[in-house]
């Protein structure tokens, strides 16, 4: 394993993984490397090039852009989270890896970078936590260079494995008002976890001007068995620092006596029991 790439992983396997068993974090690491591999190809990365991993968080794509290429291409860590910029500064910095890169704290709606300076910019589940897709799709485009490519890759969440799947009426009560509360919640236009799609994707970039848009639609599927520990995780662990947990997502329904009840019923039903979660997830690339 390359080293920047050991570095990466090991300090996720710290602190992003942290509560995981040692067979789900293997699980995570294979398929974050995964998408990442598929992101990279379909960005058709060449030497020489201006590239931007936007919204970086870990940096997942661009320690695989510095994995391939080191200093041959200027590379941009793009985040709004100083944090997050700080993380992957510090990953860099413990290894030899030549390298051009660049740190940049910016909301991608309005990205300090001028006109037509990127050949290429990538991102990883970051649309879900950006309300207005096309507004960030139209300063994609802007930064872009003409022929300049766009690729990502966005967990489609309002069509996962929702938890009333997973569960039976006899195991929760008031198993059918947390099921229509969760149904609500997970479909809420205003949501930016959830208020798009393939289709809205598809639609967004083709109305700023995006020409060749791909975007394929994968399912994957991951089979566990959580703890009390891993499901109090699950529903209580905020996607990101500015989204909602689903407890918090519940108590906009019900009571915190209520959801603490159901919560502990959901410990109980799937405990030490194999849970199947399918993910809907997109790889999208599209052309200026």
């Amino acid at each position: 394993m390359n080293e920047i790439c050991k570095n990466w992983s090991t300090w996720l396997k710290k602190t992003r993984f942290s509560y995981m068993d040692e067979n789900q974090k293997e699980q995570t690491l294979n398929w974050l490397i995964a998408v990442r591999n598929s992101v990279l190809n379909l960005a058709d990365l060449k030497e020489g090039l201006k590239i931007a991993d936007f919204g970086c968080g870990s940096g997942l794509l661009a320690f695989g852009v510095l994995e391939k290429f080191e200093d041959k291409v200027e590379l941009i860590f793009s985040d709004k989270f100083q944090d997050c910029l700080d993380e992957c500064k510090k990953i860099l910095n413990e290894t030899k890896i030549k390298n051009n890169a660049k740190f940049l704290k910016t909301d991608a709606s309005n990205i300090k970078l001028k006109n037509n300076y990127l050949d290429r910019l990538m991102t990883r589940s970051v649309l879900v936590h950006i309300k207005d897709k096309k507004q960030v799709f139209s300063e994609f485009y802007r930064v872009l260079k003409q022929k300049g490519i766009y690729a990502g890759f966005e967990p489609i969440i309002s069509e996962n494995t929702r938890y009333y799947e997973l569960l039976t009426p006899n195991q929760i009560s008031d198993y059918e008002e947390f099921k229509q509360a969760e149904k609500e919640f997970m479909k809420n236009p205003d949501d930016a976890l959830v208020n798009f799609n393939a289709e809205s994707l598809d639609k967004n970039l083709l109305e700023v001007n995006f020409s060749n848009v791909t975007i394929n639609v994968e399912i994957a599927s991951s089979k566990y068995i959580p703890t009390k520990e891993t499901i109090i995780n699950w529903l209580q662990t905020p996607p990101a620092p500015d989204q909602k947990s689903m407890k918090e997502r519940f108590l906009e329904y019900f009571d915190e006596k209520k959801v603490n009840n159901y919560i502990i019923e959901v410990q109980n039903a799937l405990n030490n029991n194999m849970v199947e979660i399918n993910s809907k997830t997109a790889f999208i690339k599209a052309i200026k």
